[in-house]
């Protein structure tokens, strides 16, 4: 079993001094030579011997947490709130920070109003047709099998003579408008209009004799002659009224009533031709079919075209919230907050760095300084031994837990990463501290 020893710079020095003070002089026999000697073959150990140095792969590495991760916001923005400060612990999905989100959360909920149309519409075509719009269709139906039976049978003699009724009573109204009042009426202006004058012949006789007072408004004899005055301007006015000409807007009603009726007489006269048959028998017909439309409740194509928008809008509500949701970093696990690189206020660059998380309960030990030639001698489950170039004599224990397969070109040389499980923990360990590790 392989045993690793991690050392300083100062051990590498000791060690090499320690390598040549015991090749020269203790000799490692080869297996051949061994056994020679042990049958004897071997006469004597003046012959020179053959020394096989002891090797070992050293390698620089840092600490760094089991644990660690550097977040990136998806989306670029604005960033609004930074809701952890650096150093504070975070539990796995707690919120560090958020971009503004207005357009976001605008297009959230355009997107649910638009999902819960469309699932109004499915479920009217999945309850299909109700009982009042079969009635209102078997009535339009009703209607225009009515109209066609009357075309066909062609009008009857009673609706020509209500036409004809109807058209006299316009006309009738028209003329009055122009005959002036009847004699009873004129008879009563007439006579409230003498009435009137008289009064007034009488309040002015009784006002004369008083009319040099000073005080003459305030006798009632003034008040007398000013009703009696207002009395007779009145009958006056609606005795003239009775002969002046018909205003024009009650003219213009009667002609637009007498019109109308000649014109449904003239309808109910003519005889049916064959474009209204025809239009009225089309009526019939969408009719026919709307109602059986209904009656035969709704395809299965429509539902399931209804249920597809459904699905879409779905979709398109989860892509608006996975927008809304790219507005927000996370903390994918519980640690701490090692570091922050954004302030409220700045851009943030979908992809760039922002927040470095870490678990720093435990810490492992990464190393990319094995060159090609040193990574054959490394197999996963070797033990190791690491020291701290920051804490004298402090060495822990450790295993190879991973090998990066793939190598890279470093200095020249080809490296390859080697990650140790450190076996022992150590309070005064901190994230990139150098350490050295030695696979003996």
């Amino acid at each position: 079993m392989k045993r690793f020893i991690l050392i300083g710079v100062g051990a590498i020095v000791a060690l090499t001094i320690v390598v040549v003070l015991i090749s020269g002089s203790l000799p490692f026999l080869t297996e051949e030579k061994a056994a020679a000697h042990a049958s004897g073959e071997v006469q004597s150990m003046d012959e020179t011997p053959v020394v096989q140095e002891p090797y070992g792969v050293v390698a620089e590495a840092v600490v760094v947490p089991v644990e660690y991760a550097t977040l990136s916001m998806p989306a670029s923005g604005i960033a609004a709130e930074i809701l952890v400060d650096e150093g504070d612990l975070v539990q796995a999905g707690q919120v560090i920070l958020r971009l503004q989100d207005t357009h976001q959360r605008a297009a959230v909920a355009q997107a649910e109003a638009a999902l819960a149309t469309a699932q109004s519409q499915l479920e009217a075509l999945e309850a299909g047709p109700r009982s009042q719009e079969i009635a209102a269709a078997q009535a339009s139906l009703d209607a225009a099998e009515a109209r066609l039976a009357r075309l066909q049978e062609g009008a009857r003699a009673e609706e020509i003579a209500a036409a004809r009724a109807n058209l006299e009573a316009a006309q009738a109204s028209l003329e009055r408008l122009y005959d002036g009042p009847d004699e009873a009426t004129r008879i009563a202006a007439e006579s409230d209009l003498e009435n009137a004058e008289a009064a007034l012949r009488q309040a002015q006789a009784a006002y004369d004799p008083v009319a040099d007072r000073g005080d003459v408004m305030m006798l009632p004899q003034s008040l007398a002659l000013q009703q009696a005055t207002n009395n007779y301007e009145a009958a006056k006015a609606g005795y003239d009224a009775l002969f002046d000409e018909p205003d024009d807007d009650l003219v213009a009603n009667a002609r637009a009533g007498v019109k109308q009726a000649q014109a449904n007489l003239d309808r109910l006269l003519e005889p049916v031709t064959e474009n209204e048959i025809a239009e009225a028998e089309a009526m019939v017909r969408q009719s026919q079919a709307q109602v059986e439309l209904l009656q035969a409740g709704v395809r299965d194509e429509e539902i399931a075209a209804a249920a597809a928008a459904v699905a879409g809008a779905e979709a398109a509500l989860q892509q608006a919230q996975a927008s809304l949701a790219d507005t927000e970093l996370r903390a994918p696990f519980a640690g701490s907050l090692a570091a922050l690189h954004v302030k409220p206020g700045e851009q943030v660059v979908a992809g760039m760095p922002v927040a470095e998380l870490a678990d720093l309960a435990a810490w492992q030990v990464e190393t990319d300084d094995l060159t090609e030639l040193d990574i054959v001698q490394v197999q996963e489950g070797d033990r190791v031994m690491v020291t701290f170039d920051a804490i004298e004599n402090l060495e822990l224990p450790g295993t190879v837990g991973r090998i990066k397969s793939i190598g890279q070109e470093k200095l020249g040389d080809i490296t390859y990463t080697v990650v140790v499980r450190l076996e022992e923990q150590d309070a005064r360990l901190r994230w990139n501290m150098t350490a050295v590790v030695t696979v003996p």
